[in-house]
């Protein structure tokens, strides 16, 4: 388990935000193209994610909120994901599937993802990550308002759910 506090955002300039990435020399990881199924859990998220650079098993615990909030964070990486789909698939029922194209990039501790969604749009978020319980929620908090500022991100754009929340509206 790991701590995350992230920010996701309604971006439609991510142009900008790539230039300043570029700027501070992130780390570019690549684009992937994700399939994240959700499932139908008692507590918290359970996704599968199965992509070209990603391939994990996700349960995490989040408040719907807007702005900065904490997630904790289950992650078991996937030798096979199409085997443990069907898995998944047979013991619990799809709530729903998000399709994504997602840039991957990091400066230090933090991750960003530039992310175009089927039927959504485009977003920003921002990952700041606590692996071993060294950095700490309030340092965590400070990285993401830091970015939060640097992006020039409007309260306006700032989201409390997640893609999957909001493809489940459209249904």
């Amino acid at each position: 388990m790991h701590l995350n506090i992230e920010i996701k955002a309604r971006c439609a300039e991510q142009d900008n935000i790539r230039a300043i990435l570029k700027e501070r020399k992130a780390d570019f990881r690549g684009t992937d193209h994700q399939i994240d199924t959700y499932f139908e859990v008692p507590k918290g998220r359970l996704k599968l994610r199965q992509g070209t650079i990603e391939k994990n098993l996700i349960h995490y615990l989040r408040p719907d909120q807007a702005g900065p909030k904490a997630s904790e964070v289950h992650l078991y990486a996937t030798p096979n994901d199409e085997a443990l789909k069907a898995l998944l698939i047979a013991a619990l029922p799809v709530k729903v599937v998000v399709d994504k194209e997602r840039e991957i990039y990091f400066i230090d501790n933090v991750k960003f993802h530039l992310d175009r969604v089927a039927q959504l749009g485009t977003f920003v978020e921002i990952e700041a990550i606590d692996s071993d319980g060294s950095i700490g929620q309030e340092r965590l908090k400070e990285q993401c308002d830091n970015y939060l500022q640097l992006f020039e991100i409007k309260d306006s754009d700032l989201l409390n759910n997640s893609y999957s929340d909001m493809l489940l509206r459209l249904q």
